[in-house]
């Protein structure tokens, strides 16, 4: 964050302190004063012909933000050198305006913060806010400021209260404004009741190691340079400096000690009565120093060496890089949290998908039933809201009859009270001492009566209107009664259309429900076939494959049997011949597995007739 980013934060709360009506624009004359005063508490010189010349064609109207910033940027910000103002009197005159419009905290209040305390609130809030506007600080930055002043405090931070007030709506969605935290912070809460006077000291301490760039700071005992005895001094460590003042007031500096890449700091020795010692080197002297303890010691060393190594690394404020590092670490766990989100949508909606395909089937089959009843629960609906509107129209006539008698009777008892006023005026004609005040008494009454009618004639116009606006809207609900029945009767005509489909449906399904059943039956019985052919081809090849197998040479004949003379040449072997026949036709027969069962079983008797009459393949 630059200077000129610190600046324009502080330059904000001013411009829209002067913006009254929150309408994102402020006069010129209002502009002229706060570019003035900010040229003076910068150190530059105010030009204000510059301004004149830069809003010439908007003399009357007012400026706002975005065409203030053009002269803020070239004027006034362009020609500010870091080192030639004091910054803190730049966040007085911002607070000063914004204070007096936004800050009012209640008298009442017994923990209300000093005027200093809620100012240095207002610059570490600065300091601390997201570098957008309207300016916000996020609940960890809030968080963490607060741990660093109930550590200042020596307490721990009442996380109670700090979570219910996050837990607001405002706070959720938006952060926190400077005015919500430091309406937090004088309600006493998280501070739980400390003292007023330990409160600010935790709060100075805090701003000056936050928006003060302070490292550390305290009393320590320092070796002189010259006389060479020992002198406690108030040091006070930034980075790139420590510089050493009389008391901690920090009226009176006695001394600067720049630091850069070449100093170093080491630990030494007790000696000369003095103990915790540690010296810091640079390129042309050593400082000797003593802290009070060891702690105090390895405190100050650590300091001195971030001091040196921020410094190295061309940064000028620790907390500025920590709070890089803080919002790294947020934006890190917002990706990774949007990440699981989602992973953990896609999951749902996987899941849903699910769910979704398993319940179209049940929706498929309610839809029926629900459409039948949210017709039935249509007609009624609409039956009772007609119901009751006729009876809010007949409540609303007798209301304005029993009006408007009552509206015609009070006219006649005026009228009889007029009649006897006019009998009382000629009455007291005569009395001269008391006419005056008779006479005005009945001007004003004649006034009144005339008010009265006057009121009495524009209600009744009014209620003629009236009468007029409910016989409309009779005709209106008539027509839209006799709309809502053609819509039901078409309805009734598409459900029963949807009726018809579906029976047809049901029917077509049946017939071909009862074809394949054919099929199978056909399919069986053929199967049936086809295995009793089979069964009777093996059997006759076994039948045959006995009876037809030849005779060796040696062997005995057979005596008797109707084969006896059967003779087969030598050069061929009939039985093997049988066998590779029965072979191929128990093949054929299994690759006509899925052929119809009357062919499968005409071949079958074709084999068996052309085994049985001797087919045999014999010379």
């Amino acid at each position: 964050m630059d200077l000129r980013s610190e600046l324009l934060k502080s330059i904000w709360y001013g411009f829209t302190a002067l913006d009254l009506e929150k309408s994102g624009k402020v006069s010129k004359s209002q502009l002229k004063v706060l570019s003035h005063n900010l040229c003076t508490v910068l150190s530059i010189p105010h030009d204000p012909v510059a301004l004149e010349e830069h809003f010439r064609d908007d003399d009357d109207g007012p400026v706002s933000s975005q065409g203030y910033m053009p002269y803020l940027n070239k004027y006034i910000l362009d020609k500010v050198e870091e080192g030639c103002f004091v910054k803190e009197q730049v966040d007085e005159l911002c607070w000063t305006l914004t204070a007096k419009k936004n800050y009012k905290p209640g008298k009442d209040n017994k923990n209300v913060l000093p005027g200093k305390d809620a100012f240095s609130l207002w610059c570490l809030f600065n300091f601390l806010s997201e570098d957008k506007y309207p300016l916000v600080m996020v609940p960890d930055e809030v968080e963490y400021l607060l741990k660093k002043m109930c550590m200042a405090m020596s307490v721990e931070l009442n996380c109670v209260e700090l979570e219910d007030f996050i837990s607001k709506d405002t706070v959720q969605q938006n952060g926190f404004t400077v005015w919500s935290f430091l309406e937090m912070m004088n309600s006493g809460k998280v501070t739980r009741g400390m003292d007023q006077e330990i409160t600010s000291m935790a709060i100075e301490e805090v701003y000056r190691e936050i928006v003060g760039d302070v490292l550390k700071e305290g009393y320590v005992w320092k070796k002189g340079q010259l006389r060479r005895n020992w002198k406690e001094r108030w040091f006070t460590l930034r980075p790139g400096t420590l510089a050493y003042y009389t008391s901690e007031d920090r009226k009176e500096r006695q001394g600067n000690i720049p630091l850069d890449g070449d100093c170093c700091v080491e630990v030494l020795p007790d000696r000369d009565g003095k103990r915790c010692m540690f010296c810091l080197k640079t390129l042309s002297k050593t400082y000797e120093m003593s802290a009070s303890d060891t702690k105090q010691r390895q405190e100050w060393t650590a300091a001195i060496q971030t001091a040196i190594r921020l410094h190295t690394e061309g940064k000028t404020s620790l907390h500025k890089d920590l709070k890089l590092k803080r919002r790294e670490q947020r934006e890190q766990r917002e990706r990774r949290r949007l990440a699981k989100e989602e992973e953990l949508q896609r999951f749902r909606a996987l899941q849903e998908e699910k769910e979704r395909k398993l319940a179209e089937l049940e929706l498929l089959k309610e839809a029926q039933r629900q459409a039948q009843a949210l017709l039935e629960q249509d007609e009624m609906r609409r039956r009772q809201q007609h119901d009751e509107m006729q009876q809010a129209l007949e409540v609303q006539l007798r209301e304005a009859e029993e009006s408007r008698a009552s509206m015609q009777a009070e006219m006649i008892l005026k009228e009889e009270e007029a009649e006897r006023q006019r009998k009382r005026i000629k009455e007291l004609e005569g009395l001269q001492t008391s006419l005056e005040e008779a006479l005005h008494q009945e001007i004003k009454a004649r006034q009144d009566e005339e008010v009265f009618r006057y009121a009495q004639t524009g209600l009744l116009s009014e209620e003629e209107e009236k009468m007029k606006a409910l016989m409309a809207l009779q005709d209106e609900q008539e027509e839209y009664i006799r709309k809502t029945q053609r819509e039901k009767q078409e309805l009734r005509q598409e459900m029963e259309n949807k009726t018809r489909a579906l029976e047809e449906a049901q029917r077509q399904l049946e017939e071909v429900r009862a074809n394949r059943h054919r099929v199978d039956q056909d399919v069986v019985a053929a199967q049936r076939k086809l295995r009793q052919a089979s069964t009777n081809v093996k059997h006759w090849n076994v039948q045959m494959n006995r009876l037809m197998r030849p005779v060796g040479p040696g062997e005995k004949r057979s005596s008797g049997g109707s084969f006896s003379s059967f003779q087969i040449p030598s050069q061929r072997d009939p039985g093997l011949r049988l066998r590779q026949r029965s072979e191929e036709q128990d093949d054929e027969s299994k690759e006509n597995v899925d052929s119809s069962g009357a062919g499968i079983g005409c071949e079958g008797e074709r084999r068996l007739s052309q085994t049985s009459n001797g087919g045999m393949d014999i010379p």
